[in-house]
């Protein structure tokens, strides 16, 4: 079973091969066409002398040649790699230190980017050119093309591999099997399940697993649109690629929802009607947010809960209840709240997340780290850095990142409750909590907020924000510090990091205390 195949389905009815496979600034890309420019790279990768199982490092930004050049390498039993476009030379040599690729892929728009330059010097490199609008044979159908078979694949063996983002260190390469896409299409499917016609958008870059299958592959696999945005991710760029092809489902993380709220009267300025639904991952969605966004965009939020080691595992949707502060329920793989002896938790206990290792949608291991991959797979359970409590009904509630939650005066301090319960007041854009090391109470509460552009510059402090959380949260969890801050760095793939907002927060003059 080869994923391309999965993903393709070579020989479709005539129908699908002329609908859109995607649709570009440039214009729409059918499916026949697609899998012409699939194969046609297929063939030149074995030209190449690329052979199975060689690793196939892609240096590409979101586009239909980036989906074909992935699907050209499964195809011939290659393993693509990917990385953040983003990523510098250091960056770059380690990632290649550690896969050792042996072709280099890159988009016309890194045909001379100096961060490759050399990198690898006897290995092929070959610049994909852009899949331009369908030609005159659009209509035809992929079963006519005279392609070779695709490489026949072992269920469990390794098809590509995706580099983490690196928020606790260096980026990790997490190998995913054949049958990924079956198990997570099944899921994903279940949770929000596709209508023909869909248009669905992801607003990362495909180098990150969840774009990868939200944007790409589990549209493919479904027979509908996947939406293709020009350059990073903005509000404004957002919301004009939904207007231009008429958007139903948008992937994207909370950050920019909030971004987008931000700005005073945005959403009258964008047809924006076509949306049916939205979803949220990467980092905690509040409440407020999404309350907000369906009140003023006109369609709801669904939140989901993935790691780069499977992708979306714990989610809400459609066809479910929404429990105030869930991600939702499990889909596919069984959840449990473990101790750290890994034993269950009783029920709405706070321990680790962790879920079965034996659900085929997970990865096969760490790229490189067999200690690693042992220590986060044991007991028969996919063991995580998220600590969670779950309800009776099997709703998850996820608590934070066991190495951000701290202790103030003994008691556990999870920063993404704070920070829900911060924007809940209406007057801020982003919030990120933190510690500040005490002596005398273990640490201190730290916040760093941004205001929103339609709220006035009042004096925000220690004393200020806690009048204002009053009867919100118990005193003993409101901020000690209050820095505003333009705007909270963020990584490649817009979640906030919390250590450099705490470290741009110190090195600054000192600040109110509470």
């Amino acid at each position: 079973m080869n994923l391309s195949e999965l993903a393709l389905r070579p020989g479709q009815d005539p129908a699908r091969a002329a609908r859109p496979a995607f649709l570009t600034a440039r214009g729409p890309v059918s499916n026949a066409d697609f899998q012409r420019r699939v194969f046609a790279l297929a063939e030149e990768l074995t030209r190449r002398g690329v052979r199975p199982s060689d690793k196939i490092l892609l240096r590409m930004v979101n586009s239909a040649d980036f989906a074909a050049a992935f699907l050209a390498a499964i195809w011939i039993g290659a393993i693509p790699v990917l990385q953040n476009s983003q990523l510098g030379r250091s960056e770059l040599e380690y990632i290649i230190a550690l896969c050792e690729p042996t072709a280099l892929l890159v988009s016309e728009n890194f045909a001379e980017d100096p961060a490759t330059a050399g990198l690898l010097p006897h290995a092929p490199r070959l610049v994909v050119e852009s899949v331009g609008r369908p030609d005159s044979s659009s209509g035809s159908t992929a079963g006519s093309i005279a392609v070779s078979a695709p490489f026949d694949s072992e269920r469990d063996a390794p098809a590509f591999i995706v580099f983490t983002s690196g928020t606790t260190g260096k980026p990790k390469g997490v190998i995913h099997a054949h049958q990924w896409l079956d198990a997570l299409g099944d899921s994903n499917r279940a949770r929000v399940p596709p209508r023909p016609d869909d248009v669905v958008l992801a607003t990362g870059e495909w180098s990150f697993i969840s774009a990868l299958g939200h944007n790409v592959l589990f549209p493919l696999r479904n027979g509908v649109a996947g939406s293709i945005m020009d350059g990073r991710a903005s509000p404004e760029r957002i919301l004009r690629t939904i207007e231009r092809d008429r958007v139903t489902l948008l992937y994207s993380v909370a950050t920019l929802y909030r971004r987008i709220l931000a700005i005073p009267r945005i959403e009258q300025g964008y047809h924006l009607r076509s949306l049916r639904g939205a979803n949220s991952t990467g980092e905690a969605l509040e409440d407020s947010v999404r309350d907000e966004w369906e009140s003023r965009i006109g369609c709801p939020i669904w939140e989901h809960y993935g790691i780069s080691e499977a992708q979306m595992v714990i989610g809400d949707g459609p066809g479910m209840q929404k429990r105030q502060g869930s991600v939702g329920r499990t889909w596919g793989a069984q959840a449990a709240v473990l101790d750290d002896e890994v034993r269950p938790m009783p029920i709405g206990s706070v321990g680790i997340l962790a879920f079965s290792s034996d659900y085929p949608g997970f990865f096969l291991g760490y790229l490189g780290d067999d200690e690693r991959t042992r220590t986060t797979r044991r007991g028969g359970w996919f063991i995580t850095s998220d600590l969670a409590r779950m309800d009776a009904d099997g709703y998850v509630y996820i608590v934070g990142r066991a190495d951000d939650c701290f202790k103030s005066k003994g008691v556990l301090i999870a920063p993404p409750e704070l920070e829900n319960a911060i924007l809940g007041l209406g007057r801020f854009e982003e919030a990120c909590v933190f510690p500040v090391p005490d002596k005398e109470i273990g640490n201190r509460i730290g916040a760093a907020v941004v205001l929103r552009g339609d709220v006035a510059h009042a004096p925000i402090n220690a004393a200020s924000l806690a009048s204002a959380l009053a009867g919100c949260v118990a005193p003993f969890k409101l901020p000690h510090l209050v820095r505003v801050l333009e705007e909270l760095p963020k990584n490649a793939n817009g979640k906030v990091q919390r250590r450099q907002v705490a470290r741009i927060v110190l090195d600054q003059a000192p600040m109110d205390a509470a």
